[in-house]
């Protein structure tokens, strides 16, 4: 009996890991649907306070969900048929403009332009790094980088519609998902883990709200800075609605966001369009990060998520590790969630200890 003891410790142990295994290599397999889910889930937490707000309004709650899908769709068909039909004329546009682009950087132009605008800068070394990169492609792989991109824009796409579909799904059943979560939790502990999850939801419904409204507001001004304001002023800007839809799309990701997006455009308006163009831009861009971080967050976020600074930059930085893009969205208010439960379940219980 001793003997065995050993043997059927070790033979559950190896089961388990096996199982073990086995469970891990399966949520590999579906990290991409999981990830479709949880960014479907996390839209609709964020779209559920304006259903909510409407019901306030006295919209029956069937009317309010119906209006904000409409809404929902409405901007959704707006972007598809007004703004995608300019972006990829001025993307056209541009791909058209890389060969005269790759000319002026043979010749000298684009060296003696940035030369002129940033003297301080070694633009030879740059441009002979640049050629001798390009010269050392092969036909091979730039058609297979082609073919890459190709592939990632199409399953960039089909990703998106899926993540529309559930998220209509979510935002019409997300009472029923609730109560039937509600209903697993023991009735003893029920009622705290109600209170604790519409606390996380609302937390989550904000940050969605504001972080897509401080994108929408980078968008708006920069397309009409960039269109308007600066052509008026002579400094013409080439493929505005692009760069500003860059701008919108950039501040969607927190932290990094506006600043990864602003350096994009203003390296695109240099490549593009050159000085003094690209100096108003980065001027422009430089005052609108100050004015987003010290007026605009604030004010918008402050209902959102109350979390640590140090605490941002670790959950954004792992989220966007684990998952890419939405990681880095979805790491905040995760946090916030997490941050939540230990100060109202896990402290108050340390301290009755």
């Amino acid at each position: 009996m001793k003997i065995l003891n050993p043997f059927r410790l070790g033979l559950f142990g190896g089961l388990g890991v096996l199982v073990a295994v086995g469970i891990g290599q399966t949520v590999i397999s579906l990290a991409t649907i999981l990830t479709y889910v949880g960014a479907a889930l996390f839209l609709a937490l964020g779209l559920d306070p304006l259903v909510t707000w409407l019901e306030k309004k006295n919209f029956p709650r069937w009317t309010a969900i119906l209006t904000v899908l409409v809404g929902v769709l409405g901007v959704f068909a707006g972007l598809v048929f007004a703004i995608v039909p300019v972006i990829a004329e001025q993307v056209r546009n541009a791909a058209e403009a890389i060969p005269r682009l790759a000319t002026g950087v043979l010749d000298g132009t684009v060296r003696d332009s940035v030369e002129a605008a940033f003297p301080w800068l070694a633009v030879q070394d740059l441009i002979s790094g640049f050629t001798t990169w390009v010269t050392e492609l092969n036909l091979t792989t730039i058609g297979g980088g082609v073919f890459a991109v190709g592939i990632g824009i199409a399953t960039g796409i089909t990703g998106a519609i899926i993540v529309l579909i559930l998220t209509i799904y979510f935002v019409s059943s997300l009472n029923n998902i609730k109560s039937g979560l509600y209903q697993l939790v023991p009735a003893t502990k029920r009622d705290k883990f109600i209170d604790l999850a519409e606390q996380v939801s609302t937390s989550v419904g904000r940050y969605v709200i504001g972080q897509g409204s401080l994108a929408l507001v980078n968008g708006v001004l920069s397309f009409i800075v960039l269109t308007l304001i600066f052509p008026a002023f002579g400094l013409p800007v080439k493929y505005s609605a692009l760069l500003a839809f860059i701008a919108f799309v950039g501040s969607l990701i927190p932290l990094v966001g506006t600043l990864s997006g602003s350096v994009i455009i203003t390296l695109m308006v240099l490549l593009f369009n050159g000085p003094p163009s690209v100096v108003a831009v980065g001027i422009y861009y430089l005052v609108y990060m100050q004015v987003e971080a010290y007026f605009l967050n604030p004010r918008i976020m402050s209902k959102a998520v109350k979390v640590p600074g140090a605490l941002v930059v670790i959950a954004a930085l792992a989220g966007g590790t684990l998952l890419g893009i939405l990681g880095a969205l979805i790491a905040i208010p995760v946090a916030a969630a997490i941050l939540l439960v230990i100060q109202q379940v896990i402290v108050p219980r340390q301290a009755e200890v």
